[in-house]
């Protein structure tokens, strides 16, 4: 079990609040993040890089030049790959790259990865309900107070974030949001320090609570 800090919307503490989840031993705990950031990383990947063959590479089906008497190398098409604009050899054809992971790994990996990053979380009250308007500046200055770098990269998980919220945020390079139902361990490693609603609090304990 490990406590964190509650502080409200101006940056005062406001008491403390637990989480407990179940993660994975101390000899495998790397691994089994390492390999989850992996496959997050080879999932996002769109795979339609693709080279034309030489059999796919338009023109190139009359001789060149005869085949003896220029002094030149002979050659039977100008789609040869050894030639400009010829086909590409073993280039890249359209692929997945999805790597498996099964469910309860994966889940174990994101219990793992935000339980590691216990010191670096600050749960926060009742976050954004006061703005009125979308307002990066609101945001800003509520990274100021409650202790948070501009420069770092912060990550913001809420339960359901409001349309202000997003608004609010979207400008800021270094400030990701998710909802507490989509954690993902890249995301929960990546971040210098992470930001958790109350009320998302008890959406990972719920969530992410059972095997």
């Amino acid at each position: 079990m490990a406590d964190c800090v509650i502080k409200d919307w101006k940056g005062n503490e406001a008491g403390k609040a637990s989480l407990e989840l179940a993660v994975a031993k101390e000899t495998t705990s790397v691994d089994l993040m390492h390999r989850a950031v992996l496959r997050q990383q080879a999932h996002s990947r769109q795979g339609t890089a693709s080279t034309l063959t030489r059999s796919e590479v338009r023109g190139g089906g009359r001789k060149p030049y005869k085949q003896k008497g220029t002094g030149r190398a002979r050659q039977g098409s100008i789609r040869t790959p050894l030639r400009p604009g010829g086909g590409i050899i073993f280039g890249p054809k359209p692929r997945k790259y999805n790597l498996s992971m099964n469910r309860k790994e994966r889940r174990l990996a994101i219990r793992t990865a935000l339980m590691a990053r216990i010191d670096d979380l600050v749960v926060v009250k009742d976050f954004g309900t006061s703005l009125k308007l979308p307002k990066t500046k609101e945001i800003t200055d509520a990274l100021k107070r409650l202790g948070v770098s501009l420069e770092a990269k912060v990550l913001i998980v809420l339960e359901n974030p409001s349309d202000l919220v997003r608004r609010s945020v979207r400008n800021l390079e270094k400030v990701k949001l998710i909802a507490a139902d989509q954690l993902n361990v890249f995301d929960l490693l990546h971040a210098s320090s992470i930001l958790v609603g109350e009320k998302a609090l008890s959406t990972i304990k719920e969530v992410y609570g059972n095997d």
